[in-house]
């Protein structure tokens, strides 16, 4: 079966995960799994970049793609996936714009899109690997290696170390 995938903003970091909001992909007319919608230009995937991108309410955040075969979290019966049905999901009708690096503040990286994948969702992915529709090619080591980092989407290149990561 596949797995379904929602992009989720996460507050602060406590002992507790609290989600600020989330977008799912049917919002915007995409498939939920992580394949269907990971490419450069999706409108999706612009949301979420417009979302953390400089003049976005959530910039500089908390992100994970969340898939709903992930693990549950601690103390819990669920998953983030499973924790969204208790909430409203985000909808953008704004324009959106497209910015040309990923920043991770947290690891001090970034990385700039190339290519027609688009390195946001896979960097931040948890359950990747457990369901159809997953990402299984070059560099899925790095999938989820970013996941609930603060993440924003920049115009300038950070002084930060670049990741080479071709997806």
């Amino acid at each position: 079966m596949g797995q379904y995938y929602l992009a989720i903003i996460l507050a602060e970091k406590s002992e507790k995960e609290y989600i600020r909001t989330y977008v799912h992909p049917h919002m915007y007319n995409n498939g939920a799994k992580l394949m269907e919608h990971s490419y450069i230009n999706n409108n999706f995937i612009r949301v979420v970049e417009n979302l953390i991108g400089p003049k976005g309410m959530f910039y500089k955040c908390r992100l994970v793609w969340a898939g709903d075969y992930a693990d549950n979290e601690p103390d819990s019966d669920k998953n983030l996936y499973s924790m969204c049905d208790e909430k409203d999901g985000f909808i953008s009708n704004n324009e959106q714009v497209s910015y040309p690096y990923i920043v991770n503040h947290t690891k001090k990286m970034y990385v700039k899109k190339s290519g027609n994948i688009h390195p946001l969702p896979l960097l931040t992915a948890e359950g990747n690997g457990r369901g159809g529709g997953d990402y299984r090619e070059s560099n899925d080591t790095l999938v989820g290696s970013w996941a609930r980092d603060v993440i924003s989407m920049e115009n300038e290149v950070p002084d930060y170390t670049l990741l080479e990561c071709e997806f």
